[in-house]
């Protein structure tokens, strides 16, 4: 708290922080304006008479803090610039186009931020489609529940997915904002807002559903939780390097050393999207399906009732089990793509670097697979057990009912507690930036 209140004291900080302040204050705004032709009283009636929530679109209402469900013109959210950002980032191993731009810098950087946003204006459009025909097949809450007025016909629909592809553009916009002229990186800190707000409105929930008893437990819990997440979060691998000595021009380099730091968690949130996304696939597929031919509907067959009872039910151990194995996968293929030990050898080698008691090149990738295959054993598992922490609360019964969209689950805990401490860590660098000014003045 010391570094925030030192920041409002710094005028240029300051101005910062409330433009960040702002931005958010106008999100959450935008996230309680219903999009044209949704039914909003009644839609707000059936969200508050719900007491479990299976949806397919968990993790987006998470990432929106609610406005999904409420179908507001922000109800797409964020979720779409973060599955493009993530498609154009493992496109650079298989792309040598995107592999090339992302060498050359901030001139590669920024048309790979143009293909990016291109992306998420077809991805929200995708999504605010799929959201609308849910909508309109009255699924979305639930198989036969009304969210839309009587009266809106096919000019009505595509108007809505227009306004909600428009309104996940806008985000896109004020996130990138955020991050130019505000303080922290722009997307994350709306994801963060978006949780926050529904914290207090799931505690009740819990409060009177379970009783005042299991609300302490849970509030114990979730204390404990942020400091494992700390913990872990904060935790390196610090290899140590050395460098020998160099010539560069005329100046002769000594000999330094220094260290790699390689994290605990090094795939953070992304194994954990990627999971979510895969498990509803079979379910939109399904519900597809039997939309376009009604007399499939309600037929009791394999698949419907062991594959689609199990991935609606995520309180079920078999879920579980499959949510957990998958995060573990994801884990390994996000940093496998991601970090390549054989081009940090290489550029280790480049400039004269070596690690103590191994030889440069090939033995340096090999030892750098080594640790990083075990820090990922840990991370993966970590990540895995963080994950699925509200559902085993659903399995225990723990939670009023909720579903894996759950404010006080790992993944909650894992991005806010990942964002609060980047944010504070950016203050922290701008301040002592600031005063190293003053100091030159």
């Amino acid at each position: 708290m010391s570094a925030i209140i030192s920041a409002f004291k710094d005028v240029d900080l300051r101005k910062k922080l409330l433009f960040t302040l702002a931005m958010i204050i106008l999100y959450r705004v935008g996230a309680q304006i219903p999009t044209p032709g949704v039914d909003y009283a009644n839609i707000t009636k059936q969200i508050k008479d719900l007491t479990s929530q299976n949806s397919m679109y968990s993790l987006i209402n998470l990432f929106s803090g609610g406005a999904l469900l409420q179908l507001s013109i922000f109800a797409v959210g964020i979720m779409p610039y973060i599955t493009a950002s993530i498609i154009v980032q493992l496109l650079t191993v298989v792309i040598p186009r995107f592999e090339q731009l992302k060498k050359e810098g901030s001139t590669g950087q920024a048309k790979m931020t143009e293909y990016t946003r291109y992306l998420t204006v077809g991805l929200a459009m995708l999504q605010s489609a799929g959201i609308v025909a849910l909508a309109d097949r009255k699924q979305l809450l639930g198989q036969g529940i009304p969210v839309l007025k009587d009266n809106v016909g096919i000019f009505g629909l595509v108007v809505m997915v227009l306004v909600m592809t428009s309104g996940a553009v806008l985000v896109m916009w004020m996130g990138e904002l955020i991050t130019e002229r505000g303080i922290g990186n722009g997307m994350s800190l709306l994801i963060f807002a978006g949780i926050a707000t529904s914290m207090p409105a799931q505690g009740m929930t819990i409060l009177n559903t379970s009783g005042g008893f299991t609300f302490s437990a849970v509030v114990i819990g979730v204390l404990l939780l942020i400091i494992g997440v700390v913990f872990i979060e904060q935790g390196q691998r610090r290899i140590p390097v050395q460098y020998a000595k160099r010539m560069i021009g005329r100046r002769q380099y000594g000999e330094t050393s220094t260290y790699l730091p390689l994290k605990v968690n090094q795939g953070g949130v992304i194994p954990v999207i990627f999971a979510s996304s895969l498990l509803t696939v079979p379910i939109l597929i399904t519900q597809i399906i039997q939309s376009n031919d009604p007399a499939n509907a309600n037929v009791d067959n394999w698949w419907n009732r062991h594959v689609i009872a199990t991935l609606s039910n995520p309180g079920a151990w078999q879920y579980i089990a499959v949510y957990f194995a998958l995060i573990i996968f994801f884990s390994y293929f996000y940093v496998s793509v991601q970090y390549d030990p054989y081009d940090q050898a290489e550029n280790m080698k480049k400039y004269g670097g070596f690690i103590p008691g191994i030889r440069p090149g090939r033995p340096t990738a090999e030892y750098l697979g080594y640790v990083m295959n075990r820090l990922l054993l840990v991370g993966s598992i970590y990540l895995g057990l963080i994950a699925a922490l509200p559902n085993l609360l659903l399995h225990m019964g723990i939670g009023g009912g909720q579903s894996s969209q759950m404010p006080f689950g790992g993944t909650a805990i894992l991005i806010m507690v990942s964002v609060a401490l980047t944010t504070i860590k950016q203050i922290e660098s701008q301040l002592m930036q600031a005063n190293y000014e003053g100091f030159l003045k």
